[in-house]
């Protein structure tokens, strides 16, 4: 595990803050900022991008930042969060979902500091959530596998069966099916949020099954590398991965937080931030497609782009009506949209999912 940490000079910044509060200011001095991560930053996947954030906040706002990466969702994660908050920073990231409950503990002991936990659920009085519309993302790239498979069989390695990892594995068939009702996704859970070893092994019993086009829901790079060494398409996740797959890789759905980083911090600096939610996609820039493969038609990418204008303008919504699940019950009638109560609940698969939940 380590640590990176920028020095301030602490006896400059307490008289400052003194003299700000001397004043009448409401704003409290985001001096430091610390970020928790649950995997190697390297470079590509799920905490590089937050990095990528990281760094944009330190040249945005000129705050000194430091962080723990590949921390484990467990008592490690309530240490390296409560000595942050103990260090004194004043805003403290946390950004993995088994994060939460230790990130809700230690905030309430601390409660001149902001807390935010990515992808989680629960609000705290100083404990705000931040995620973003992953699912959006998906959906195109399943339209584009839909389109392009030959096998009609897709797959995919997915982490831990929560909420947010469903959305994308449904959105995925569910955009490849509403161009070829004859594709079926198949789904192996490697229970890891990084284990390049188990998703390596997950993305070859897929391609074994037939499945000509994969992805995933972790955080390394194997999936696109495995797709690569077996001359099947890939799309890569978090990050553009296509050097990993030069040939493989047919483009990803890339997250940024850079701007709700520089927003948050600037909030608490101003004394006006509050323990919010948010779920950002395509309008706040939160979520994108990276470049897309010269393999991929192109009448295709520009069907693509076109739909991109219509996820920010919010005329496209990927779980529109009929959302039907895999035993044929109807979610979602046609004429409405899943609602975001029900997206948060999401425990089940949609028709052409051919695999089962673990329990």
């Amino acid at each position: 595990m380590t640590l990176t940490k920028i020095i301030v000079n602490r006896p400059l910044l307490a008289a400052l803050t003194a003299l700000a509060v001397m004043f009448g200011g409401a704003s409290r001095a985001a001096d430091n900022v610390g970020f928790v991560y649950v995997s190697p930053i390297g470079d590509a996947g799920w905490t590089y991008q937050h990095d990528l954030g990281r760094l944009q906040l330190e040249k945005e706002t000129g705050v000194t930042t430091s962080y723990v990466e590949n921390v484990a969702e467990g008592a490690d994660a309530e240490r390296v969060i409560r000595e942050m908050a103990k260090r004194g920073d004043k805003v403290i990231f946390a950004t993995s979902f088994g994060y939460m409950n230790y990130m809700l503990k230690v905030s309430k002991s601390f409660p001149e500091t902001a807390f935010v936990h990515a992808t989680g659920y629960k609000l705290g009085e100083n404990m705000g959530l931040v995620n973003a519309r992953f699912y959006e993302g998906r959906y195109l790239t399943g339209i584009i596998a839909g389109e392009m498979t030959k096998s009609n069989v897709l797959g995919y390695v997915a982490a831990f069966p929560i909420p947010e990892v469903l959305q994308g594995i449904n959105a995925f068939i569910k955009g490849a099916r509403s161009v070829n009702p004859n594709a079926e996704l198949r789904v192996i859970w490697v229970n890891s949020w990084y284990d390049p070893g188990k998703e390596r092994q997950a993305a070859i019993t897929l391609i074994s099954q037939g499945a000509d086009i994969v992805t995933h829901h972790t955080d390394s790079t194997a999936v696109v590398q495995t797709a690569e060494d077996e001359g099947v398409y890939a799309f890569g996740y978090h990050s553009d991965m296509s050097k990993y797959g030069p040939r493989a890789h047919l483009t990803a759905a890339t997250h940024h937080w850079g701007d709700y980083y520089v927003k948050t911090v600037k909030q608490v600096q101003a004394g006006t931030w509050g323990p919010i939610s948010v779920w950002g996609g395509y309008p706040r820039g939160m979520v994108k497609l990276a470049p897309m493969n010269d393999a991929i038609p192109q009448e295709l990418q520009d069907r693509i782009r076109g739909m991109e204008k219509q996820l920010t303008e919010r005329t496209l919504h990927p779980f529109a009506g009929p959302v039907i699940d895999q035993s044929g019950s109807t979610i979602v009638p046609a004429g409405k949209n899943m609602s975001d109560e029900q997206l948060n609940k999401m425990n089940y698969y949609l028709q052409g999912v051919v695999s089962t939940i673990p329990n």
